[in-house]
């Protein structure tokens, strides 16, 4: 048998020969999409602060005043003692930014997901996860201990085969995607998908964590589209591009209410801190009093496309492709070099020959800014390069 130390040593061997070990790397972030990493001042384009406000003085201000007026904790969780004044604040100003009766917060975006699908699923139910999903939908998915199935990515004559075998015989059937997809920055087809839930009597779990504050008229992705989407269950986060930490859930009433009784990972899970809930109201407030700021990443990002002749962005976020993990950590690097930092995205998060750079975009950057990275990038990228 070997030691605990071996088996790691082992493992970080093989991710080492496979170009996919990962390690921590010091970023110190600044204001305008500036940051400062091993000792060079570089350009961020690898944030989900899409609209910079990780830096605005007035959600600064707001997180200051919490800590003066609530302190540094919760110190409990919000059943007991943990429920402080700026937290149901919070949660009404997201229910009305996106429109539904209740929301609540939950200590992390991860912790949300866990803690609604393994509150609403079980044995004998079963759930279908657009396959691109992010890892803690599958994570609650799994734990949830319902039948789990994945329909290709955006496919919605896939996901309405599924749901007509999956609801034969089945207590529930829920369904999950993002709205934004992380990794690729498309927009999930919520009309088609919402019309199918709703045929089928399904549960529908969109996960907007990147498109709250940027699509929509920052609202999120069930406002992106002409045709109303109705999406029972609007999940997000408040560390992109609200800049401060956090989870939430926007649903009904009586969701909320049956949430905070038995979604495990709220109901055991300290309050959000003071400093966050109060930094991530005043950022809400924000976004939904400019919506042209909400509207400026998903500019920048198409001027990027169009400079590089690429697919016009749907998102603030823009997939290059490269493939091969240890050339896209050298493209990576070159660019770091010139002043850019675009970190190079490998498997597991992504899938195997899929590494890539994952270029984000925020309303701090500047138009001469977005430019160059385009050209850099433009003299970087392999000679067979093809754009999905």
């Amino acid at each position: 048998m070997k030691s605990l130390d071996q088996f790691c040593l082992d493992r970080l061997g093989e991710l080492d020969a496979q170009a996919l070990r990962r390690r921590l790397v010091v970023t110190n972030r600044g204001a305008e999409g500036r940051a400062a990493r091993q000792g060079r001042a570089v350009v961020s384009f690898s944030c989900n602060d899409y609209l910079g406000l990780s830096h605005d003085p007035a959600v600064l201000e707001a997180g200051r005043s919490a800590i003066t007026s609530h302190g540094a904790g919760a110190g409990a969780s919000r059943l007991i003692t943990g429920n402080h004044g700026l937290l149901p604040e919070l949660e009404a100003a997201l229910a009305s930014f996106k429109g539904a009766e209740a929301a609540l917060v939950f200590g992390s975006g991860y912790l949300a997901n866990i803690g609604i699908i393994t509150a609403l699923a079980g044995s004998g139910d079963v759930i279908l996860l657009d396959e691109l999903s992010h890892s803690c939908m599958f994570s609650g998915a799994r734990l949830s201990g319902a039948r789990v199935e994945k329909f290709r990515h955006n496919d919605t004559a896939d996901l309405g085969d599924k749901l007509k075998t999956a609801a034969a015989g089945a207590g529930q059937v829920m369904i999950l995607t993002e709205g934004v997809f992380s990794m690729d920055g498309d927009l999930a087809p919520l009309p088609g998908i919402c019309a199918l839930a709703e045929a089928h009597g399904a549960w529908l779990l969109v996960d907007d964590a990147h498109a709250l504050g940027v699509v929509g008229g920052g609202r999120g992705s069930a406002h992106a589209f002409s045709q109303p989407c109705r999406v029972p269950l609007q999940m997000g986060t408040l560390s992109k591009s609200a800049g401060s930490y956090g989870g939430y859930v926007c649903a009904s009433r009586a969701v909320i209410e049956y949430l905070s009784n038995r979604a495990r990972a709220f109901v055991y899970s300290t309050g959000l801190p003071p400093a966050s809930a109060g930094a991530a109201l005043a950022a809400v407030q924000r976004m939904a009093a400019d919506p042209a700021l909400c509207a400026r990443p998903s500019e920048l990002a198409r001027l990027f496309t169009q400079r590089l002749g690429l697919p016009l962005a749907q998102s603030p976020i823009v997939p290059l492709i490269i493939g091969d993990a240890g050339q896209t950590l050298a493209i990576s690097a070159a660019l770091l070099e010139q002043g850019f930092l675009v970190t190079a995205i490998r498997p597991p998060t992504v899938p195997a020959g899929t590494s890539r750079l994952r270029v984000t975009f925020s309303a701090s950057h500047d138009e001469a800014d977005v430019l160059a990275l385009a050209d850099a990038i433009e003299a970087l990228l392999p000679a067979d390069f093809a754009a999905p």
